[in-house]
């Protein structure tokens, strides 16, 4: 067996040792990651959502992530989502926030404009 086989081997095995307090912590997280994500599937509120000119495209997905497309530009921003009753706050990955709200189940008032559902 060569040096750096033998260094990578031992370096696998002290890992190994410290993984069982981080398996429950990354088991726990996922768990709550999978049970929001269970929730979203079902939520009235995921899928496209899009201006009447299909300018603006916003899809909501059901990990709590959205991907919003503007003219030609796809993926123009994306981030993640939260819903309250009918209000939404979006962070998108580059640190800007927005909101809007839901006036009804096919209809969103999102920074001035009007998206609805597809």
């Amino acid at each position: 067996m060569s040096g750096s086989a033998i260094l990578h081997s031992n370096r696998l095995a002290g890992a190994a040792t410290s993984w069982p307090a981080a398996d429950a912590v990354s088991v726990q997280k996922l768990q709550q990651l999978q049970t929001s994500e269970n929730r979203m599937q079902h939520h009235p509120y995921v899928g496209m959502w899009v201006t009447d000119d299909g300018r603006v495209r916003h899809e909501l997905l059901p990990d709590n992530r959205y991907d919003e497309a503007r003219g030609k530009r796809e993926s123009a921003y994306r981030g993640r989502y939260e819903i309250t009753e009918t209000h939404i706050e979006y962070w998108d990955d580059t640190g800007f926030t927005a909101d809007g709200d839901f006036v009804d189940d096919n209809t969103l008032h999102h920074a001035g404009m009007v998206l609805r559902r597809k």
